[in-house]
């Protein structure tokens, strides 16, 4: 009924104006007021009719348009809160995908420095041992170079005394001892057979 209302306070009113108008008019010619007024209250009849039949037609295709529209309205604001409900939790499985990123990348980091330092000492270890086999290796050839040197040394000593025995023995070995060696040596190859 309250939608009703206004639409027949318009009607009402264009009515009244119509009739206000035509009752202004007044002028040229002159014209008997029941005229008008009977013609005045078909006219108003006829609009009054078109403007029910109107409202009768046009009213169900308008509010069906829009209780459309409210629910168009409704249908989208639902759909915009759904989506913006997803993107929060998108943005929220986003953000729990950083933060474990950054843990792992630091994990990684962690683990990184830590076999560095694992290799670094692995480095010195290895470093150290060798430093001890070169260590090790140096004596050894430093041993052998002595020895060869001492093997050498003798050699050269022997060679020295075999040259300095040949020396004297031509010096102090006369015909006579040659002759009494060769005696010597020919009885005892003797007494062998």
């Amino acid at each position: 009924m309250r939608k009703v209302s206004p639409v027949l306070l318009s009607i009402l009113l264009l009515t009244l104006t119509a009739g206000v108008s035509l009752a202004a008019g007044g002028g040229g010619h002159h014209v008997d007021s029941g005229v008008l007024l009977k013609d005045f209250f078909w006219r108003s009849l006829n609009f009054a009719m078109m403007v029910g039949l109107l409202a009768y037609l046009l009213t169900k295709p308008i509010k069906k348009g829009l209780a459309g529209r409210r629910e168009g309205i409704a249908k989208a604001l639902e759909e915009a809160k759904q989506a913006k409900q997803q993107a929060e939790a998108k943005f929220a499985e986003y953000d729990r995908k950083l933060s474990q990123a950054t843990e792992e990348i630091e994990e990684i980091g962690n683990a990184i420095r830590r076999e560095g330092e694992l290799e670094k000492q692995k480095i010195i270890e290895s470093a150290k041992q060798m430093a001890i086999k070169i260590e090790q290796d140096a004596e050894k050839a430093a041993a052998l170079e002595v020895a060869k040197a001492r093997t050498e040394l003798q050699r050269e000593a022997v060679a020295l005394a075999v040259e300095l025995a040949e020396d004297l023995l031509k010096k102090n070995f006369t015909k006579d001892d040659d002759t009494r060696l060769i005696d010597e040596y020919m009885k005892k190859v003797g007494e062998l057979h």
